[in-house]
């Protein structure tokens, strides 16, 4: 397993945001600058790495299946791609901030293949650090755009997601890089305990 497949550091603090966490930042990042909110928002719906969202374009976003085709940038090989759902809300937002609809009606090249943000990857890492700040979420490892993918994988497992429908919506090589999920799933069982209480 690689780097990405850590979600303590070697103190035992976690790497991850857990679901409130996630919560005060998408709620804070709906307050945003429209391109950044629905930069903000397609990491929080979708788990993807920060490089991959920034190579999204108009092309790659399937309204009619409502769904995101993300390349898969952390593997060796080129040309590997996977396709996440989204909701409607999150497909109705990047169609009207980014005109997609019109986009694909005029099946010019140059605009479905033109990336949907310009900013860099820093200046991507610094913004939605700023907004987990002012989301309230203390500081710490797990304040980084890595959180929020790992609290993606954490939310879906506890919401019944196959580990092998999630490795592939991470764009995992190996199951057992997935299954890191599951281990942290066992810190969040206080979630899991709580449906016995109902």
């Amino acid at each position: 397993m690689n780097d990405d497949a850590q979600l303590f550091d070697q103190h035992g603090q976690r790497l991850y945001l857990t679901q409130s966490e996630r919560d005060a930042f998408l709620a804070v990042a709906k307050n945003a600058p429209r391109d950044r909110r629905t930069f903000a928002t397609i990491l929080h719906a979708s788990g993807a790495r920060i490089s991959e969202a920034l190579a999204l374009t108009p092309a790659r976003i399937d309204i009619a299946g409502r769904r995101v085709v993300f390349e898969t940038l952390k593997r060796r090989k080129r040309g590997l791609y996977r396709a996440i759902p989204l909701s409607d809300e999150v497909i109705d937002t990047l169609d009207m901030v980014h005109g997609l609809t019109e986009a694909h009606r005029a099946k010019k090249r140059d605009v479905l293949d033109r990336p949907l943000w310009s900013f860099s990857r820093t200046t991507a890492w610094r913004f939605l650090t700023e907004m987990m700040d002012d989301a309230g979420i203390v500081e710490g490892r797990h304040r980084t755009p890595k959180g929020l993918r790992h609290g993606f994988g954490i939310n879906a497992i506890l919401k019944g997601v196959p580990l092998t429908t999630l490795r592939d919506w991470m764009g995992h090589k190996h199951i057992e890089t997935t299954a890191i999920y599951l281990k942290a799933v066992s810190a969040e069982e206080r979630t899991i305990a709580e449906r016995m209480w109902m």
